[in-house]
């Protein structure tokens, strides 16, 4: 339920939120209220992102390439890019979140066990980070790539296992 009001001759609703209510409802909102977010450019839209990314897991977004994935999460969360590969603000590996934007240019990866080796080529390659499982561990959304093809799942990026290549991440702003 929302209450109509306005700040500076401009309507804005304010929440009244019953005993209970979903996560999804709330970011939905969030996502959907200019106002409030123009007050803070970036509170809202990374997870916005992630959310778009996991709503739509084991589906083809758009034409079921990588970067098409990653044009709808942003354009669904109204997040400020520049329609090809500027995703948002860089960010450094330690600061990365939840909701950023992952840009691979020839990236070679090396997964070792005591047992086996695999290699993946990624690149250029998009994708959106769901989860910071540790420190330069990432479980990631994406698409066309794998064994899903080009539908949305997930894959878990390890930074100790990249050999060589470019990664750039972005965070996504209003």
């Amino acid at each position: 339920m929302s209450e109509r009001n306005t700040f500076a001759g401009l309507p804005y609703h304010r929440l009244v939120f019953p005993r209970s209510f979903d996560m999804r409802s709330l970011i939905a909102f969030l996502v959907s209220c200019p106002l409030l977010m123009a007050a803070q450019p970036s509170v809202g839209i990374p997870e916005a992102v992630a959310a778009y990314a996991e709503s739509h897991m084991g589906t083809k977004v758009g034409r079921g390439e990588c970067w098409d994935l990653a044009q709808a999460a942003l354009n669904a969360a109204g997040a400020k890019w520049d329609g090809a590969y500027a995703f948002g603000d860089p960010v450094k590996v330690g600061a990365v979140e939840r909701g950023d934007v992952v840009q691979f240019d020839r990236v070679l990866v090396e997964h070792r066990t005591a047992t086996s080796m695999a290699r993946e080529t990624l690149g250029p390659h998009t994708a959106i980070v769901l989860e910071v499982l540790a420190p330069g561990r990432f479980l990631l959304a994406h698409q066309n790539f794998g064994p899903q093809g080009r539908k949305v799942s997930r894959y878990e990026l390890i930074m100790a296992d990249v050999k060589r290549g470019t990664i750039t991440f972005f965070r996504p702003v209003r």
